[in-house]
């Protein structure tokens, strides 16, 4: 293998806000109903953050179980790397907010624009540090609250999103266990294609971009959707022939869950069955730098992954962005 980074997932946790909005729910919102929306992207119910609630909150709860789970003193932590695309606020950075409140004051951070590919991206700078033998523990976040950034007129957009966070603890590892390789890279021609045009500073915020809904997510579904799903396959396919890899080696696929559809076509690109892909997105709908992790914690729970298995993540996301970790599970 051409790439050994020396880091190993040794724990995973998530968060989702109490508050559900069903599709029966949105039908009393927008043009739209539960049958539109299950047929076209398989969702049935999405997680909401309460008003008062950010993304930072989410991180910290997810990284709170994490701590637990993996009996970790938050004084070990060496770093923070969180991914987002909606900070509590431009500065300061949010993994800061979380250093603060789990207490890791021996940590330093950093937040990581990337959208829907920023944990992997994250998961792949955090195991940098490890494998330099500079950082121990390195704490990787994925945290977003879509909602937040949603325009509850647009049915197109605002069916699709929910909001969670996920979190994963980075230690070094052993032989042939932990990441095996990882590839990413951007095509920024797809920029135009999903973005959020307002408050940044190209067009700063005013009553004019209030007005014109500049503050929201806007979306060219048929070009997001072909490109992921062409994107989302050739990643795969690309790790596992470089590794000397192919599908009947894999355990598990955790693709970003941004479309049942796409997750679908994917799978059917790669010639895999239903058991060796995670698909989740019926109860949490697009939660952006969190579905991962969310998928990551959910294979374990539901026993699809054990120490030794081989698990790739994929993903694209605005920008665009594509993204793809080669792991073989270590615990």
């Amino acid at each position: 293998m051409s790439h050994r980074i020396a880091a190993k997932i040794t724990g995973v946790a998530g968060y989702v806000p109490p508050k559900v909005m069903t599709n029966a729910d949105l039908e009393k919102m927008v043009a739209t109903s539960d049958e539109w929306i299950r047929t076209r992207t398989g969702i049935r119910e999405r997680h909401v953050a309460e008003k008062g609630t950010a993304t930072s909150h989410m991180a910290t709860e997810a990284t709170k179980a994490l701590l637990a789970q993996t009996k970790t003193d938050p004084a070990e932590i060496d770093l923070i790397v969180l991914a987002t695309v909606t900070p509590d606020m431009f500065f300061p950075a949010t993994a800061c907010l979380v250093q603060e409140r789990i207490g890791a004051k021996k940590a330093w951070g950093f937040d990581l624009s990337a959208a829907c590919s920023g944990f992997a991206y994250a998961l792949t700078v955090g195991a940098q540090f490890v494998g330099a033998g500079t950082h121990r523990k390195v704490l990787v976040i994925g945290s977003d609250t879509m909602t937040s950034v949603l325009d509850y007129t647009d049915r197109a957009t605002c069916v699709l999103f929910g909001d969670g966070a996920g979190a994963v603890l980075l230690e070094a590892a052993g032989s042939n266990e932990g990441i095996l390789d990882f590839a990413h890279d951007v095509d920024g021609s797809g920029g135009a294609f999903l973005y959020m045009p307002g408050g940044g500073s190209l067009h700063p915020s005013s009553q004019e971009t209030l007005q014109k809904r500049m503050h929201y997510v806007h979306q060219e579904g048929s070009q997001v959707f072909k490109y992921a799903v062409r994107r989302m396959s050739e990643m795969a396919s690309h790790l596992l022939n470089k590794n000397g890899l192919t599908k009947d080696d894999l355990k598990l696929l955790v693709p970003h869950q941004a479309n049942l559809r796409i997750i679908r076509a994917t799978q059917e690109r790669l010639g895999l069955d239903d058991s060796k892909v995670l698909a989740n997105i019926d109860g949490y709908g697009n939660t952006t730098a969190g579905t991962i992790p969310l998928g990551l914690r959910d294979a374990v729970e539901q026993g699809r992954v054990h120490k030794g298995d081989l698990v790739l993540i994929v993903t694209v996301g605005a920008g665009y962005t594509t993204g793809g970790v080669l792991l073989r599970w270590a615990y």
